[in-house]
């Protein structure tokens, strides 16, 4: 992991994003399967195992500057409730911060959604990327079928960008060998302002 990329604990009112390591698999468990009816589009694990693989596989790619992961805290619970990350790190070059990312692989348990969590925790995203690294652009995407996912995305106050055909392989269980379209979404750092005043509005 490169040094510049690395991140403490983002704390907010609702949400505390705890860089992610195996103490969290117990209570991600737990989370994942309140309602796992949840997670259509989703890749989320099933059991203690594959939790274990997920937490793991993050952590490689984190160590190889590829994501920077957070599990999603919930401040009144105490308790580990999903899981964010950074990834698709665009850099000019090796060593140097981002000038771009996206915020995605996220999934909360069903208790967690909407309680002002997930708002919360992209606005502590958002801000990081836009105020700590200087990045210029912000990338969200989903599965342009998702259309909970697309709403809750332009409810940001991200734009949207149109649907990247054949975007990447599917993450919908038994479409393993199919590519699905993307919706993709983004908000740039001249639109930061506006996005920030907008989301503080609705997080108070």
């Amino acid at each position: 992991m490169p040094e510049q990329l690395a991140v403490a604990e983002i704390v907010g009112r609702y949400v505390r994003l705890e860089p992610l390591t195996s103490s969290h698999v117990e209570a991600l468990v737990e989370a994942c399967q309140v309602d796992r009816s949840m997670y259509s589009f989703t890749p989320v694990p099933e059991d203690y195992a594959g939790m274990v693989r997920f937490v793991e596989d993050l952590l490689a790619d984190w160590k190889a500057g590829l994501v920077v992961p957070f599990a999603q805290v919930d401040v009144t619970r105490e308790r580990a409730v999903g899981a964010t990350r950074f990834m698709t790190l665009r850099r000019r070059s090796e060593g140097e911060l981002p000038y771009a990312v996206e915020i995605g692989g996220t999934w909360l348990a069903a208790t967690a959604q909407r309680t002002g969590i997930n708002s919360e925790a992209k606005f502590l995203l958002l801000r990081h990327a836009f105020e700590t690294w200087g990045v210029a652009r912000v990338d969200l995407k989903t599965d342009a079928r998702n259309e909970r996912s697309r709403a809750a995305i332009l409810r940001l106050g991200a734009t949207f960008e149109g649907v990247l055909r054949s975007w990447q392989p599917s993450l919908v269980q038994g479409e393993q060998d199919r590519y699905r379209n993307s919706a993709m979404f983004s908000i740039t750092r001249e639109e930061w302002p506006q996005v920030r005043e907008h989301l503080a509005s609705i997080i108070r």
